[in-house]
């Protein structure tokens, strides 16, 4: 049987999507307005309902949407479709959002995101933005059949699990496993060390533990580094230098760059194998790998930050 979502059905998705250009190669909509979250803040029946729209010609959606939802954009309209792409593709996560928009009565904010771009961020965690938000559940309206793109969602996922099992110890529950998994696009986020949002982790996962079982039941079964004990929700893995290593080459290429870049002493430059070698034999292989994370996260956000503030000068 189909999980549940919330009372948003896949219908209402499909009436809100039938409002933009059809040239999709994948549509999908997360957050509080699709899935359950635990907190006081919680309020599902009223909130934001956050889509997400890949596109392999930025250029040519948003002249077509342009010219069906003028009102959709900000006074960056004037300036036509291939500056908004411009600005999309080079002055933030690779994503153009359009916020606060009244749509078939919800309200939605949407953000739109070339294919290319998406692919290389699920592969590599570029920025680990929307490669993040797809390592949680998200409802999927509308793919297309592009196999690269598949396999780059699956990928994503994947390396999601691996990340995860080097920071959590050798045995360990579901809940667990999801926890890190879900924190892993927050790592280098302020807000999730103090302050209100340091619970947003739990409050995404405790709800929806069939969900996120749903999302990487198969990938655990598959894996030959685990013993995935589904009935009992509980996980075992290969903690030996070996396995450790094996997990650590399959990183994405940002992550093991960082991890790199944190154990290599100055003049040395070892390449990236060798680090990674070191690594898997540390008993703090699990802090490396946290510390990279968060150092990759960060880095990643102070570029983006630095991009926006440069085409802001630009412009003024």
């Amino acid at each position: 049987m189909a999980l549940q979502t919330l009372q948003s059905s896949w219908v209402t998705f499909r009436k809100i999507l039938s409002h933009f250009p059809e040239e999709l190669s994948l549509a999908f909509v997360y957050g509080s307005g699709v899935y359950r979250q635990a907190g006081p803040s919680s309020d599902q029946k009223n909130a934001v309902l956050d889509f997400v729209f890949t596109v392999d010609d930025p250029v040519a959606w948003h002249s077509k949407n342009l010219k069906k939802n003028w009102s959709h954009y900000s006074f960056l309209k004037v300036l036509g479709p291939k500056t908004i792409t411009s600005i999309q593709n080079n002055y933030g996560a690779g994503v153009y959002y359009n916020s606060l928009i009244m749509c078939n009565g919800r309200l939605i904010k949407y953000g739109v995101i070339s294919t290319n771009i998406l692919i290389e961020d699920l592969l590599n965690w570029n920025n680990l933005y929307i490669a993040g938000r797809l390592q949680k559940p998200v409802k999927i309206i509308s793919m297309n059949e592009d196999v690269t793109l598949r396999s780059a969602l699956d990928r994503n996922l994947k390396s999601a699990v691996t990340a995860a099992f080097l920071m959590l110890p050798e045995s360990f529950s579901e809940e667990d496993l999801f926890i890190e998994i879900a924190g892993l696009s927050y790592s280098g986020d302020f807000r999730m060390v103090v302050g209100e949002d340091k619970t947003k982790v739990l409050n995404i996962v405790k709800p929806n533990i069939a969900h996120f079982r749903e999302l990487y039941g198969s990938i655990l079964q598959e894996n030959p580094q685990v013993v995935y004990k589904s009935q009992q929700g509980w996980l075992e893995i290969d903690k030996s230098p070996e396995g450790q290593f094996t997990q650590l080459m399959t990183l994405p290429k940002s992550l093991q760059q960082q991890i790199n870049h944190i154990m290599d002493p100055p003049g040395k430059n070892r390449d990236v194998e060798e680090t990674l070698f070191q690594v898997a034999h540390d008993p703090d292989c699990g802090d490396v790998v946290r510390l990279g994370l968060k150092k990759s996260v960060i880095y990643s956000s102070l570029k983006l930050h630095k991009m926006w503030k440069g085409w802001l000068r630009k412009t003024s």
